[in-house]
């Protein structure tokens, strides 16, 4: 069940500047007006969705008004941010912490800002922001396969020899108008390797791969021997050459990678490719979210989102800790908290909580038991998941594993539920069946019904 946060009428200036310091928020110090607007937030219970309001943009507070049943959050979030901590993060050693239990493990937890929750002690920034974060600790899935498993949670469905399904930054493409028309409406940050891609949509509606963020967007010039003007006298007899061949074999298909194709000389001669460069950034900012592929990825994603691209998924794998968790572990725990701490107080900054969504999840979990190689081993009956942002009731908890980690006891979660709750917030249409070009029905989330209680 979802709880909302309790009230903190004792807490004081002096116990905020002291665990924003612990938490590692030395370039955040509050102003009054800010700890006013904070204080509120804290005792009248105010979510990431709630529009954020202050005489400075640089304010990270969030608007001092309770969160009402405003029913669903259709279409509230105009872009989302897609955290895939690929490999199956475990959720006892981050999100979902057993303390006293055998399955603690060597991962201490530290209390959060809402009374009876904690966190790994290796995520101090997010426990800080609990106010505004839902975690999910009822996910649940049948697979414990990692490329089964990540396939269903992009795209609600079971793999298929057959074909492949489109993942929601695809759908998004293709049900929602782009808003912003020079730049892809859907990006992936980090490693492609076994994406669904567009699916059985368009191959225009694929993500856009950025391997590195810290490179950007890759092969966006035209070639050093060729001025402006030869390369686009090529672009024209190219598409010459093409239109015979257009004219006498008319394709879905083929007019799909031809606007593909148009869209990326496009690209090429714009200046919103700016939005693809992070180097442009202060330095202080870049050093706020970290100097690793995580860290960078989110300070793209946020540039990204910024100027109007709508999905932005960003791969971050390695997770998949079969022997010596602790020794590989506690490093990527700390570059998750940098990195989404500085993601979440950066959009609360520039007053975007109230238009992005952003999502962490993984394919599954890991299992209570330590093995006999210092690990934990595959463990899909239970695992953790958190949200923020556009169209989320913030400050709670969704569900409940029991008392090990080791199953679901209240509220279970599917990656179909995870994914409608997603869509619901961008505004998809969820129940409506699409026929694929092998005839059969599909509908985006499959059989995945929204956690209602998390929207606003």
């Amino acid at each position: 069940m979802f709880s909302r946060k309790s009230t903190f009428a004792s807490q004081t200036f002096a116990r905020n500047a002291e665990l924003a310091e612990q938490a590692g928020y030395h370039g955040f110090h509050p102003t009054r007006r800010t700890f006013i607007a904070d204080a509120a937030q804290s005792l009248l219970g105010v979510g990431c969705a709630a529009a954020l309001q202050s005489s400075s943009r640089g304010s990270l507070a969030y608007a001092a008004e309770t969160v009402g049943d405003a029913g669903l959050a259709v279409g509230k979030a105009k872009s989302v941010i897609f955290l895939f901590m690929n490999g199956a993060m475990s959720h006892l050693d981050t999100l979902d912490p057993k303390g006293g239990t055998t399955s603690q493990g060597e991962t201490l937890s530290v209390s959060s800002r809402l009374p009876g929750v904690s966190l790994s002690a290796k995520l101090p920034k997010l426990a800080y922001l609990m106010n505004g974060i839902t975690l999910v600790r009822s996910m649940t899935t049948e697979t414990g396969a990692h490329e089964q498993g990540t396939y269903i949670m992009r795209t609600s469905y079971k793999p298929l020899n057959s074909m492949r399904h489109p993942g929601l930054g695809a759908w998004a493409g293709h049900l929602l108008k782009k808003s912003n028309r020079n730049l892809p409406g859907n990006v992936l940050i980090g490693s492609a390797t076994g994406h669904p891609a567009a699916g059985f949509l368009p191959a225009s509606l694929a993500p856009v791969p950025v391997t590195n963020a810290a490179v950007g967007l890759e092969n966006t010039q035209s070639p050093s021997y060729l001025s402006q003007e030869q390369f686009l006298k090529r672009m024209a007899l190219a598409r010459q050459f093409d239109a015979k061949f257009k004219a006498q074999y008319q394709s879905q298909l083929i007019e799909a990678y031809d606007q593909t194709y148009r869209e990326a000389v496009q690209l090429m001669g714009s200046s919103e490719l700016n939005a693809f460069d992070i180097s442009q950034e202060k330095p202080e900012v870049r050093e706020l979210y970290g100097h690793n592929r995580l860290g960078q990825g989110c300070l793209l994603a946020r540039r990204l989102v910024e100027s109007g691209v709508r999905f932005v998924e960003i791969d971050y794998g390695n997770w998949d800790h079969h022997s010596d968790i602790y020794k590989h572990l506690p490093d990527m725990t700390t570059e998750l908290d940098n990195a989404l701490g500085a993601l979440l107080r950066d959009l609360a900054s520039k007053q975007m909580l109230g238009e992005v969504l952003v999502v962490l999840s993984t394919e599954f979990g890991r299992s209570p038991q330590i093995n006999e190689n210092a690990g934990r081993d595959h463990h899909p009956a239970v695992f953790s998941s958190l949200l923020c942002g556009a169209g989320i009731q913030g400050g709670g908890v969704y569900g409940q594993s029991d008392e090990l980690g080791q199953a679901v006891e209240q509220d279970g979660v599917t990656h179909q539920d995870m994914n409608a709750t997603i869509a619901t917030a961008l505004g998809l249409p969820i129940d409506q069946e699409f026929v694929a070009p092998n005839g059969r029905p599909f509908r985006i989330c499959d059989d995945g019904v929204p956690l209602k209680k998390l929207l606003v």
